[in-house]
């Protein structure tokens, strides 16, 4: 196991919570995950703000989004662009999450988009993510990315016999109104072919799902947006903000970046404080996640895992799970409702359950990693990409509800195409804000509280 690098004196703080927290904080160190323990040193950055600026755009937030849109912003439109993070780069969701690229943004099925809007846009929406994913693999392979790719789509495990239904009919309705590949597998197809997972009582396969090593993701899109111009400031957390005079001003401990646009690509991070325009638009929800030791070839031999690709099983508060190039398993789900609460042993001790319920093997086995994080879920489920109405020449790119590596990319780009005033697609996720649901945010954690029960009990009965 190799330690998390040290950025400098200000720690860790594992019980963050962008639901309390006054400020971002200043120049913590990373979260001690896999990918942070693997990925070498940071990137090359910019350093901190240091004194008062102009330009053109500024970017809050260094994970996928951010720097994606940093990226199409220099490389593409030709607009001068700095991204603003509070810590090191990545520090957020791109730097703790499952290395899991699926086809999808937000928690919502094709079934249920086209329940919403109906479907002549459930598939514009389907093409718009057909796109994201070609976008996202070109932006790797194009740009030397060295993430470890291991692309061969994504296995949706039906962890109980009574939700194969609702699966064959969803994999139907993928081929039958979309012409996309999916198909069914028998349990013991994919005990034989795929991973032998003692819950699963088979699967719907997708045909894009894409394994990462997501700190070397980020890291090699930090390395990229700054090679097309971008400059990256670490440290500079955006503290205050105003609009005055048709220009923004962003408050760092710094100085002040004063910026004609800004983009916001925060995730779950950003404390409620960062603008009053933004607050109360998501409800921040914890994930854990945890990495094994290196498995010995007799455990490998029983749990079977022929593959490389993102496992998610079916469950509403899900395990999501695969098994990493080097031979260890990585394995996450829901935890806790408050970032007080984060290191209670408990939360550890359903995962390590859970893991064992699918592989009896691993009970009990020693873990290399374990760590949490913010995932952004929007009220509604669904992602968007849009500005404020109300305030001139800000954008926002976030909601994805956990299915954001891929996305991410795309997201970012179709911001930085709002920044320059360019068209993008006539879709939901375009053309809307996120839901402000102001002082009933914070009480809605009482009813996560409640609705985890409730989740748990229809996840666990048979």
């Amino acid at each position: 196991m190799l330690e998390t690098p040290k950025r400098g004196n200000a720690g860790y703080d594992p019980l963050y919570d962008p639901m309390t927290a006054r400020t971002l904080g200043r120049g913590s160190d990373y979260a001690p995950t896999y990918w942070i323990g693997t990925a070498g040193a940071a990137p090359p950055d910019d350093g901190p703000v240091t004194g008062d600026f102009d330009v053109e755009c500024a970017v809050i937030g260094s994970g996928y989004t951010g720097l994606n849109c940093a990226m199409a912003l220099t490389r593409d439109l030709g607009i001068e662009t700095v991204v603003l993070e509070a810590h090191g780069t990545a520090y957020g969701c791109s730097t703790r999450n499952g290395g899991q690229a699926q086809f999808s943004a937000g928690r919502l099925k094709r079934s249920q988009w086209i329940d919403r809007w109906g479907l002549d846009v459930a598939r514009r929406l389907h093409g718009e993510m057909l796109e994201a994913f070609d976008y996202w693999r070109a932006q790797i392979r194009d740009h030397s990315i060295d993430c470890e790719p291991q692309d061969g789509g994504h296995y949706y495990i039906a962890h109980k016999r009574s939700v194969m239904p609702g699966l064959e009919a969803e994999a139907a309705l993928l081929r039958d109104r979309f012409g996309y590949g999916a198909r069914m597998m028998t349990r013991d197809e994919l005990h034989e072919q795929v991973v032998r997972d003692h819950e699963a009582q088979g699967a719907m396969f997708e045909p894009d799902g894409v394994g990462v090593h997501a700190a070397k993701l980020a890291f090699g899109y930090c390395r990229v947006a700054r090679e097309n111009g971008a400059r990256v400031h670490v440290d500079s957390p955006v503290d205050g903000w105003e609009y005055r005079n048709g220009v923004h001003h962003l408050r760092t401990p710094g100085g002040t970046v004063r910026a004609r646009r800004v983009a916001v690509a925060t995730a779950g991070y950003a404390p409620r404080s960062l603008h009053a325009r933004l607050r109360d638009r998501l409800l921040p929800i914890m994930s854990n996640s945890v990495v094994t030791r290196v498995l010995t070839q007799a455990e490998l031999a029983e749990i079977g895992a022929q593959v490389h690709s993102p496992l998610t099983d079916t469950r509403t508060l899900r395990h999501y799970y695969r098994l990493l190039p080097d031979n260890r398993l990585q394995i996450g789900s829901r935890a806790a409702i408050t970032g007080r609460d984060a290191a209670n042993p408990r939360h550890l001790a359903s995962l390590r359950e859970g893991m064992a319920r699918k592989f009896p093997v691993l009970r009990g086995v020693e873990l290399d990693y374990s760590w949490w994080g913010w995932v952004d879920v929007s009220h509604d489920m669904m992602p968007r990409i849009t500005g404020l109405r109300d305030l001139p020449g800000a954008y926002y790119a976030l909601g994805y509800g956990g299915n954001g590596v891929m996305y991410s990319a795309m997201a970012g780009r179709r911001m930085a195409q709002l920044v320059a005033g360019q068209p993008v697609p006539d879709l939901p996720i375009f053309g809307t804000e996120l839901k402000h649901e102001g002082w009933k945010t914070p009480f809605r954690r009482l009813g996560q509280w409640g609705l985890y029960q409730l989740y748990h009990f229809r996840d666990e009965r048979q």
